[in-house]
């Protein structure tokens, strides 16, 4: 079990980056989404104790992470946001030194890099230093990183940034895979991200828990609050700026919109079932106010 618990994250100048968050996890797959500058990588860097949160407490199976963050260091994989790495060095390299970091013997160490060079299908590129890899291709060493010790929490912030479509699927899959008998943290601002992947999902904005659920529930809770209609193309602008609009899409007759609003926003509206991404929007914009939404799992 690993637990974040009234979590609270102020910078210098009185930011408050989070906001009273209660996390509670264990296996399976966490996604953790909202926008940027929602506060997620702050939370993110708390749970991988990279940083100290003002207040509030962190466990993982028992132990005090503040007091004692060993224990979750060393079965721990993380993957930062703007993840650096030394441009000399070729892949192998680059991840056997952070290898014997680790610990691992030097023999384990190569055949583990083998296989997680092949499963972000980089085998190929092993030899090549590192300051001629792509931006995507730099994401998949990143993510082989975190792979390295078979960690049992697995904290990855915004992974998928500079992947292809496909790099990106291949990604969802193997965090599936992942996530039967372990943590997996899967913090991004991209819808499709987590939908196809996360049975519990965290809305955040403005350091708060928004909404916590499985992709049903989630859907559940913006039922009923999703139209849409057609208009001229001159009333866009008056729509946008009295409601939420997900989605537009020009056709011959006029502009099809998809609006979030509590009541119909205009004639000839229906009621439609919202998707992953109206239940999102939907979230990070209801009013905020009141003690932080927290929910136990």
């Amino acid at each position: 079990m690993f637990e974040l618990r009234d979590i609270v994250k102020i910078y210098r100048g009185g930011h408050r980056a989070v906001d009273g968050v209660t996390l509670r996890l264990g296996a399976g797959v966490l996604g953790l989404l909202g926008p940027n500058g929602a506060g997620k990588s702050s939370l993110i860097r708390i749970a991988a104790t990279v940083t100290r949160p003002s207040s509030g407490q962190v466990t993982f199976d028992g132990v005090d992470v503040l007091a004692r963050p060993d224990p979750l260091r060393r079965c721990l994989g993380y993957l930062p946001q703007d993840f650096g790495v030394y441009p000399n060095l070729t892949a192998r390299e680059f991840l056997g030194c952070l290898a014997a970091a680790k610990g691992l013997s030097a023999r384990t160490s190569r055949a583990r890099i083998d296989e997680l060079l092949e499963l972000v299908n980089l085998t190929g590129a092993g030899k090549r230093p590192l300051g001629k890899y792509s931006g995507g291709m730099l994401r998949r060493v990143g993510i082989a990183q975190t792979l390295l010790a078979d960690p049992r929490v697995l904290i990855v912030d915004e992974p998928t940034a500079g992947l292809d479509p496909e790099e990106r699927v291949r990604f969802r899959n193997l965090l599936g895979e992942l996530a039967t008998d372990r943590v997996v943290v899967l913090s991004t601002h991209i819808v499709s991200d987590v939908e196809s992947v996360a049975a519990d999902i965290a809305i955040v904005a403005q350091g708060r828990i928004r909404r916590r659920g499985s992709p049903e529930e989630l859907l559940r809770a913006s039922a009923g609050r999703v139209w849409e209609l057609l208009i001229d193309p001159a009333e866009v602008a008056r729509i946008q700026a009295r409601h939420v609009v997900s989605r537009m899409v020009r056709t011959p007759s006029g502009v099809r919109v998809r609006v979030l609003a509590p009541d119909s926003p205009g004639p000839g509206a229906s009621v439609v079932p919202p998707d992953l991404e109206d239940a999102y929007l939907d979230a990070i914009h209801q009013p905020t106010g009141g003690a932080p939404w927290t929910v136990s799992r």
